[in-house]
């Protein structure tokens, strides 16, 4: 009787890989005022005011902003809170979330 050969396996490597980011990105619009803009940049984003007003005029200038980059599932939940605050005061306020090149 003849034995089989064994292969032997050489070790994989097991690792972790870090999750994919997304941008949160401010789009602007021509009516939801700028003080209110720079508010919820405070509040949602955590932003100080000259940080937000940063942002905000970046957003004006140019039509839209990178405002932060966090895991999918927070950018996600940040970018719809801060739409949604805007909807409830009446203004087309919008964020969206895109994955980071």
């Amino acid at each position: 009787m003849s034995v089989p050969a064994l292969k032997v396996r050489d070790k994989t490597k097991l690792g972790t890989e870090r999750p994919r980011l997304h941008k949160v990105i401010l789009v602007n619009d021509d009516y939801t005022p700028r003080e209110f803009v720079v508010a919820v940049l405070k509040a949602e984003f955590r932003m100080n005011q000259d940080q937000a007003y940063r942002v905000m005029m970046t957003a004006h200038r140019r039509g839209t902003c990178v405002v932060s980059v966090y895991p999918k599932d927070v950018a996600e939940t940040k970018a719809s809170r801060a739409t949604e605050a805007g909807r409830k005061a009446g203004y087309p306020l919008q964020f969206t979330s895109e994955p980071e090149e």
